[in-house]
């Protein structure tokens, strides 16, 4: 038997069962809240990938499935021997069988279910057929040609507890150096540049990097949960503004925007320079705001271009994918 190996700079949260032979590549993070993640043998999660489950949402994987490079997957059942492509995300709820291939930028939604042996594409994704004997031997050739899946053998990998204070990622830019409240907690592997500003009882995720450079002022108010491997940045002659209670999910792209109290960024989205989103915004998973779109307050947008397809009749809560 060969245990996991976990790489560098990739960080596991909390307590996660990985199969023997499981790689979890350089600046992947798996977050499980109260042992919420089982990875089986010879699972690969490569670069960047961002996996979370909690107790509500628990992560299952099966074995021999490889994860490209930046996927999302948040509390769902993803089965054996699937290949899974670069910046695909799996949200709440979602179900998949064995021998799934998915193409790059897939969004399952929510609740879907993927039969055995499909081939998924789209945002949302969509079975547009099943595998053929050509698919099976490439994602059999990937593996070596063995695609028997073992006994299950699971490795307890555990955080040491609180991963510490990432406080000393912080770096002055051009005579700038960021402010960061004592009641904050920055993640070790988050980095933060420059012109920063960062309230009270704000969350920086592992892998995060705000990068306050000549650009811009970035400022962040209160009791913002910005989640692991998002990035912050604006163009020059901008702001980026985030104002209390918001929630900005993993792997998104903020880029020179305001965003309203109270709203919720979910994973894989794009927000683009001089935009503003109100307060009590949704903004869906893999969702682009373009540049220089403005929104007013409770609009739930997706899309690509993101668009409103409806409106909030009361505050959100937190998600429970976010920080506790």
């Amino acid at each position: 038997m060969t245990k996991p190996k976990i790489v560098g700079s990739a960080r596991i949260i909390g307590q996660v069962r990985l199969g023997s032979k499981a790689y979890i590549a350089q600046g992947s993070i798996l977050r499980s809240v109260e042992d919420s993640i089982t990875l089986g043998n010879g699972t690969w999660v490569l670069e960047n990938s961002v996996l979370i489950g909690t107790p509500e949402q628990k992560l299952s994987v099966g074995s021999k499935t490889i994860f490209g490079h930046r996927c999302v997957a948040i509390g769902a059942e993803i089965g054996s021997l699937c290949e899974i492509g670069n910046s695909t995300i799996f949200l709440p709820g979602s179900k998949v069988g064995n021998w799934c291939i998915f193409g790059e930028g897939t969004i399952v939604p929510a609740g879907q279910v993927i039969p055995s042996e499909s081939v998924v594409v789209g945002r949302p994704g969509r079975v547009i057929r099943r595998l053929t004997s050509q698919d099976r031997e490439r994602i059999a050739s990937l593996r070596g040609n063995d695609t028997s899946l073992g006994t299950p053998v699971e490795h307890i990998s555990k955080s040491e507890g609180k991963e510490g204070d990432g406080m000393q990622n912080l770096y002055e830019y051009n005579g700038k150096f960021p402010s960061v409240s004592a009641s904050t907690v920055v993640f070790p592997s988050a980095e933060i540049t420059g012109d920063v500003v960062i309230g009270e009882n704000c969350v920086i995720g592992a892998g995060v990097k705000i990068i306050g450079d000549s650009h811009g002022p970035v400022r962040i108010g209160n009791n913002v949960h910005i989640l692991e491997n998002t990035v912050l940045h604006l163009l020059p002659d901008n702001e980026l503004n985030i104002h209390d209670n918001v929630t900005i999910g993993p792997c998104c792209m903020i880029h020179g925007t305001t965003i309203g109290a109270n709203s919720v960024i979910e994973a894989g989205a794009i927000v683009c320079d001089y935009s503003t989103l109100g307060k009590n915004t949704l903004v869906k998973a893999g969702s682009l705001v373009k540049q220089r779109s403005v929104f007013p307050d409770n609009q739930i947008l997706e899309g690509f271009p993101a668009k409103s397809s409806g409106e909030l009749t009361e505050l959100q809560p937190r998600p429970v994918w976010a920080f506790r």
